[in-house]
């Protein structure tokens, strides 16, 4: 589905023919032209660098989403907890003035009080009242031992998720640091180029290609994709940053969540999560809108726009931009 040959064959991408003489190398960098790439045995390690720190961005996301998502069950538990032990208190304070009541008009035999009475028929009256005291008490007692029961496996489970939200942390922490250095490596690698090849290198990934492609008689098909469309262009030029979701900055699957979250459509934050966030279709059936997921591993995800076009994030040091679809080999398509 995703090879160029395919492209070729179907007559999807008009200029796939151009695409197919491109390198792999090329595609992981979005499709950077070959004449303006660094000296092969460089540009093919910092291509390697690049495809290994978005596979590790996207762990970082996926990391980050459940780091997130802990901190919001931690926070909606310890709330929950202290509400549970407002409860308990105000359950022993009742309780005490219960037992209070109790002590005070009913302390001695019933047998004795009701002999010395002064007035056996105010006494009957005050010791039904002390039965249901009594009754109301033992209730209130079973309902105390309940919350209490509760409060303390409402703690352990809290306590569960603290260690898990550390866990997690941890992992992020990990992640960060393997996108930090892979990049700092390709970056290394490029500052070490010949100063011709290295400005030919960083103009091509400044070109932000936001000039409109021929997207003449493209229409979306529906007012989400639309939306989702018109919100990915409105983001073109603003630059990848690893781990962001805008608006300011985007990594590749956080522009599609973005783009879709204007059209009132929740995706997954990771692109492999993305690549089953809806209905898989052909790639000669792809309408716009459609998230076009990449490598086997779907480590990258762009939006089709019509006319064998995608708008994405492609890579550090470039900006948001069109594409031909088949900049890279294509794994999947799906229509959200």
């Amino acid at each position: 589905m995703g090879s160029h040959r395919r492209l070729v064959s179907s007559g999807f991408d008009r200029g796939a023919t151009v695409l197919c003489v491109l390198s792999a190398a090329a595609a992981a960098l979005g499709a950077v032209p070959a004449h303006a790439a660094p000296h092969d045995g460089t540009r093919a390690e910092v291509d390697r660098l690049y495809q290994e720190a978005e596979q590790a961005t996207q762990a970082f996301d996926k990391a980050q989403e459940q780091a997130d998502s802990l901190r919001r069950e931690v926070s909606g538990a310890q709330d929950h907890i202290a509400r549970q032990q407002q409860r308990i208190n105000t359950l022993r304070e009742h309780l005490g003035s219960l037992a209070g009541a109790q002590y005070r008009a009913g302390g001695i035999d019933p047998a004795v009080a009701l002999l010395f009475s002064d007035d056996p028929d105010d006494y009957l009256d005050k010791a039904a009242t002390l039965d249901r005291i009594s009754a109301q008490q033992a209730g209130q007692l079973r309902e105390l031992r309940l919350a209490m029961r509760e409060l303390a496996q409402e703690r352990s489970e809290a306590a569960g998720k603290l260690a898990e939200l550390e866990k997690s942390r941890q992992a992020v922490a990990v992640h960060k640091k393997t996108v930090e250095k892979k990049l700092a490596r390709a970056r290394q690698l490029i500052d070490s180029l010949p100063d011709a090849a290295r400005a030919a290198y960083d103009r091509a990934s400044r070109d932000t290609r936001v000039d409109l492609p021929d997207l003449s008689g493209v229409v979306a098909p529906d007012a989400r994709a639309a939306a989702a469309v018109a919100a990915a262009q409105s983001a073109l030029g603003r630059p990848y940053v690893w781990g962001a979701n805008g608006p300011s900055g985007f990594d590749c699957s956080g522009l599609m969540q973005w783009s879709y979250a204007h059209a009132g459509i929740h995706l997954p934050r990771t692109s492999q999560e993305q690549r089953f966030a809806g209905r898989h279709v052909p790639l000669s059936q792809a309408r716009p809108g459609d998230l076009v997921v990449y490598r086997s591993d779907a480590s990258h995800v762009a939006m089709y726009v019509g006319n064998g076009r995608v708008i994405h994030a492609p890579y550090p040091g470039a900006a948001v931009r069109y594409d031909p679809v088949g900049m890279m080999p294509i794994s999947s398509v799906t229509r959200p």
